[in-house]
């Protein structure tokens, strides 16, 4: 008997704590929009991160691309003056 008593008394609880009110329910749901926008906005930094880091890629793979030119450049001109010597 205290077993089936302590079974409808934790039923009535638990039945009880599920049961809200419409205040409760604003406020929980007024932090959990608050806690999305945050999250929305977490990720849209995100992307400007990623966003910046492909453009500083690009510009450094542009720099190489120029120095790699300017040495091709200089071998270049290195071979024509020695074939000049000859």
């Amino acid at each position: 008997m205290k077993s089936l008593l302590a079974v409808v008394g934790a039923t009535a609880l638990l039945g009880l704590s599920a049961c809200d009110s419409k205040k409760e329910n604003a406020v929980e749901n007024a932090y959990d929009n608050r806690a999305d926008a945050l999250e929305n906005q977490a990720g849209m930094l995100e992307q400007r991160a990623d966003n910046m880091v492909s453009a500083a890629q690009d510009a450094v793979d542009n720099a190489a691309d120029t120095l790699e030119n300017k040495a091709d450049a200089v071998r270049d001109a290195g071979k024509n003056a020695a074939d000049r010597v000859d």
